[in-house]
């Protein structure tokens, strides 16, 4: 009996404050979504970044003929000795996992390889364009200036790439959209937690009539607010359902996409979006439920 009733009620202040609880619930789903979407890129970029770590590289390029630099003007081309002593040193250093020797003819192939789909840069680089080079794999990404220093300003080399740099801009800019979508999701949340008290008070006073006559006949406080309480989880639970649904989209349609784009594997399994949707669905009801109840003590008076 108390069950129907308590039922009835929720089902009162539901239909008497439609469209405010309509806009509860758009509320609530906006930030849930952009809250969702912040962890969902948060988590991304985490694998990226271990993705990318366990492939950090220095590319060391040779000194050649058509090279501008000081030191490739006053010693000429690179060597046979001064190549095979970069190696020798390089091989000897504790934090180089492996090094590669990449002929002209070879990083020429590789590149036509690597950006086949972009034919203009392929045809605008000719063949030759590339030095002779080394690919450096690191033991500790972190430790790519000490082999960088170590090389840098030798006899037969040319000038030294690292990948670190290009990451860090790239990953900096992943980490601007962020905290710009979390930023944004919780200015939401706020506005939802306001929207939510304002509702909830209307219903109150809507039904002051039928909650100070459950006072007189001695209803707890707890029994007279959970109608009100479970009407806000409810509008909670609602706006996390469709956050839920613009998570999903946000990992297939956005992050899978810019994967294919960068051409690596690193994809978020199918555990790590449900467990975002989880945390945001049970945010969205304590959110509800909290702003109700605290609501409900200053306003109710019961």
């Amino acid at each position: 009996m108390r069950a129907q009733f308590v039922l009835s009620e929720i089902w009162i202040g539901l239909r008497r404050n439609l469209t405010m609880t309509i806009a509860v619930i758009t509320t609530v789903a906006i930030s849930l979504a952009l809250f969702g979407g912040g962890l969902l890129i948060n988590q991304q970029v985490t694998e990226m970044r271990g993705f990318w770590d366990q492939r950090i590289s220095l590319t060391i390029y040779l000194c050649t003929e058509e090279s501008v630099t000081t030191v490739c003007q006053e010693n000429g081309p690179a060597t046979e000795d001064e190549r095979q002593q970069i190696q020798s040193d390089l091989e000897a250093m504790s934090e180089v996992a492996s090094v590669e020797y990449v002929t002209a003819e070879e990083a020429w192939e590789d590149f036509q390889d690597r950006f086949s789909n972009n034919e203009a840069l392929v045809e605008a680089t000719q063949k030759g364009d590339l030095p002779d080079n080394f690919r450096v794999q690191l033991e500790n990404p972190e430790e790519y200036d000490t082999v960088q220093s170590a090389v840098e300003g030798r006899p037969g080399v040319d000038s030294v790439s690292n990948d670190q740099d290009v990451l860090d801009q790239f990953f900096g800019l992943l980490d601007g959209l962020k905290w710009a979508a979390l930023t944004v999701a919780l200015i939401q949340l706020a506005a939802a937690s306001l929207l939510i008290g304002n509702t909830i008070r209307l219903s109150a006073y809507s039904r002051r009539r039928e909650t100070g006559i459950m006072r007189l006949v001695g209803a707890s406080n707890f029994y007279i607010q959970l109608p009100f309480l479970l009407e806000g989880a409810i509008s909670g639970l609602i706006g996390g359902i469709f956050a839920s649904g613009f998570i999903v989209a946000t990992k297939y349609f956005l992050l899978d996409r810019v994967q294919q784009w960068f051409q690596f594997d690193a994809t978020l399994s199918l555990g790590s979006v449900f467990s975002v949707i989880g945390v945001s669905i049970i945010l969205g009801v304590l959110l509800c439920t909290v702003a109700s109840f605290l609501t409900l003590r200053r306003y109710l008076r019961v």
